[in-house]
């Protein structure tokens, strides 16, 4: 089918050979966490072979209120922010802007001569693959009790004023280990989003707006929501101690009305599902939408590589429900699953997917020719429900035909 007539026209799962229970089916483990008060409400999409299938909003938009969640609802989708940072990223790649082979500091000068814990210089400096695939010597503050965490916690890179200043902050922190010896979740995509600035000389929202939201048609996605749409962004919710949900902060500290001081590539974007879907499904065109070439095959296929050693997927890597290991691999800025039974999954080789801090999900299957997006509005910290895993199981038992 031509990429043109792939850009999610409605069809019946039949038609695409998913079954209408197994669909149901998954929803209705959704809503299961919702009575459970595990989840205030969810949004979930289904499209496959270029059609969009399914959309169904379960729940409330405001445990407060008792509104009920809707399609079109904004959701902060934190994380999720990083694959669109990639395709950002692989656009300049196509230019012949960057390498993979590049020290990161041929294109971000600030960050020249970083040295270890130690006051040691590293083996090497980082590259610009490193800087893709987390395994850069990057951190993110996590861990108080980490030394390198310690003090970024000082610096607070992420609190400067502009990408200029967030990389001097970070150029003059030590590396928290060997450049491609570990896999750290880490700053790396908001660092991509200075490059981008350098290399294109936009800025990092302008460049996404006019190279990906608007020609896919992503009307509601950006860095910040309007005052006119404000009433469509959802409660942000985590579990209390007394085990129910209780109102959350959220990690850019307000939802903002203007665009941000420092726009962050790692988690700063508020999209629909329906937006994502029209992102998600231009990977799976292999960078087309409508005709129009957003990024080359060739670029979106090493972003959807796992681009990790067999030593680094065995090392015992990750990040909440996304753990590194065989199978499990990581491209950029997003997780590869380039061997579903050494993972434990059933999915097709080469599926690519990552996740949100407020519990967002999504996944594309090349195999299968299937995207699923789901959204939530949960902090995700310990004994969060395993939605993204759940629903690739329940996603499988709904395939009918090829």
């Amino acid at each position: 089918m031509p990429s043109s007539d792939r850009t999610l026209a409605p069809a019946s799962p039949e038609e695409v050979g998913l079954s209408r229970e197994g669909l149901a089916n998954t929803d209705a483990a959704l809503q299961a966490l919702i009575d459970a008060g595990e989840l205030a409400g969810a949004v979930t999409l289904v499209a496959r072979h270029g059609r969009l299938v399914h959309t169904n909003a379960m729940g409330v938009k405001s445990l407060a209120t008792g509104e009920a969640l809707a399609a079109d609802t904004i959701f902060r989708i934190f994380s999720m922010t990083k694959p669109v940072t990639a395709v950002a990223m692989v656009i300049l790649y196509d230019q012949g802007l960057w390498r993979p082979e590049d020290p990161i500091a041929r294109h971000l000068p600030a960050l020249a001569d970083l040295k270890l814990a130690d006051g040691s210089a590293p083996g090497r400096q980082p590259t610009m693959l490193d800087l893709m695939t987390h395994t850069a010597g990057f951190s993110y503050g996590f861990t108080p009790d980490d030394p390198v965490d310690a003090l970024y916690l000082q610096s607070h890179p992420l609190r400067a004023s502009s990408m200029t200043e967030m990389a001097e902050r970070l150029g003059a922190l030590p590396l928290a280990y060997e450049p491609g010896s570990q896999w750290r979740y880490s700053i790396a995509m908001d660092v991509q989003g200075a490059v981008i600035e350098g290399l294109s000389g936009q800025s990092l929202p302008d460049f996404m707006r006019t190279r990906i939201f608007e020609p896919l048609g992503m009307a509601d996605t950006g860095f910040f929501v309007p005052a006119e749409k404000q009433d469509r962004l959802p409660g942000l919710y985590e579990m209390g101690p007394e085990g129910r949900l209780r109102e959350a902060r959220s990690l850019l500290g307000r939802d903002h009305q203007t665009t941000p001081a420092l726009p962050s590539g790692g988690g700063g974007l508020f999209s629909t599902a329906a937006d994502y879907a029209r992102f998600a499904q231009m990977l799976l065109n292999r960078g087309e939408w409508a005709g129009q070439r957003i990024v080359s095959p060739q670029a979106v296929a090493l972003m959807t590589t796992n681009h990790l050693s067999e030593a680094l997927l065995a090392a015992g890597h990750g990040i909440g429900v996304q753990q590194i290991r065989p199978g499990y691999g990581y491209g950029f800025n997003g997780v590869v699953i380039y061997d579903p039974a050494a993972a434990d999954l059933p999915v097709g080789a080469g599926t690519y997917l990552w996740d949100g801090a407020a519990g967002t999900w999504f996944w594309i299957d090349p195999v299968n020719d299937l995207l699923f997006v789901g959204l939530i509005q949960r902090m995700a910290v310990a004994g969060m429900p395993l939605v993204q895993p759940m629903t690739q199981r329940l996603i499988a038992k709904a395939l009918l035909v090829g």
